[in-house]
């Protein structure tokens, strides 16, 4: 679904160091990486934190910025998992709403989230679309 080039371009020993900051700066429960694993491999994660995006507020909203499982744990509720214990860390932090941002080309992740809850909130970018959801 990205560009060819760019997925060349890509060397996850440089990501590293990202995430290593990503979990030293945890701040729970609104916060952090939460990681899923299978007999101690590490089979999907979601990263949180309070919405990024001046249009929101800055008070009780949070945002779900990386959400990935292997494909190979897909229809294992390993997904739903993740997006529950976040959607739980976002409420325990006083967020009442959540947005995350997905590729628009990626309907497969559109009906994920779609079937979790989530709606397109109608703002666009980058070839992104971004979703929100009551946290209620």
């Amino acid at each position: 679904m990205l560009p060819q080039p760019l997925l060349d371009g890509l060397r996850p020993a440089q990501r590293v160091p990202r995430w290593a900051e990503a979990v030293r700066q945890a701040g729970w429960p609104g916060r952090g990486v939460l990681v899923a694993d299978d007999a101690g491999v590490v089979v999907g994660f979601v990263e949180l934190c309070p919405a990024r995006d001046g249009d929101l507020g800055a008070v009780g909203v949070g945002e779900i910025t990386a959400f990935y499982v292997l494909p190979a744990c897909w229809g294992r509720d390993v997904g739903g998992c993740l997006m529950a214990a976040a959607v739980r860390g976002l409420r325990a932090a006083g967020c009442t709403s959540a947005v995350l941002w997905v590729l628009a080309v990626n309907t497969r992740a559109m009906r994920f989230y779609s079937g979790l809850g989530w709606e397109p909130d109608g703002s666009v970018r980058d070839r992104m679309v971004r979703f929100g959801r009551a946290l209620g």
